[in-house]
């Protein structure tokens, strides 16, 4: 721990970094070989304690290497589905309603009473959009307590 207690970085046998009190350094110098991580430490100067290594600085400068943002482009999203509901005669509003906001995540009683509304009057509306594998679920589920429902892929029509 010598380096530690004089704010001294021994950075091979025969070189010492040995900066002026109260400045920041990056431990690259020149053309840096090394381009994963880089760190700067800060001296208190000599007998005023150790020297503070700050947050690692990470740099994506690896060639070849795409960002998080290229790679999400270039995956295929899957097209989204609508859930729709349909209306019925046989439902009262209040177990549409209930039905709705046990069924769909996230559901407020103020969109499930619109939904049902919609439906009501419109004879159809759109309950979720989401992938098709929680839309067919979403479905099976509405079907399963009584609702009439069906999907259909968001990209076509209104």
């Amino acid at each position: 721990m010598e380096t530690a207690i004089r704010g001294r970085l021994t950075l091979s046998p025969n070189t010492v970094f040995n900066p002026k009190p109260g400045e920041k350094q990056s431990l690259c110098r020149g053309p840096c070989t090394i381009r994963g991580i880089l760190m700067a430490i800060s001296t208190t100067g000599p007998g005023k304690g150790a020297g503070l290594l700050e947050k690692p600085v990470i740099e994506r400068t690896t060639p070849g290497r795409e960002s998080e943002f290229d790679l999400r482009k270039s995956r295929k999203i899957a097209p989204p589905y609508r859930v729709m509901l349909h209306n019925d005669n046989y439902n009262k509003r209040e177990y549409v309603v209930q039905v709705l906001m046990k069924v769909i995540p996230g559901m407020t009683l103020d969109n499930a009473v619109n939904i049902m509304q919609e439906a009501h009057y419109n004879g159809l509306a759109v309950v979720i959009v989401c992938a098709q594998a929680d839309a067919e679920e979403h479905c099976m589920q509405l079907r399963g307590n009584g609702l009439l429902s069906s999907i259909e892929p968001a990209s076509g029509g209104c």
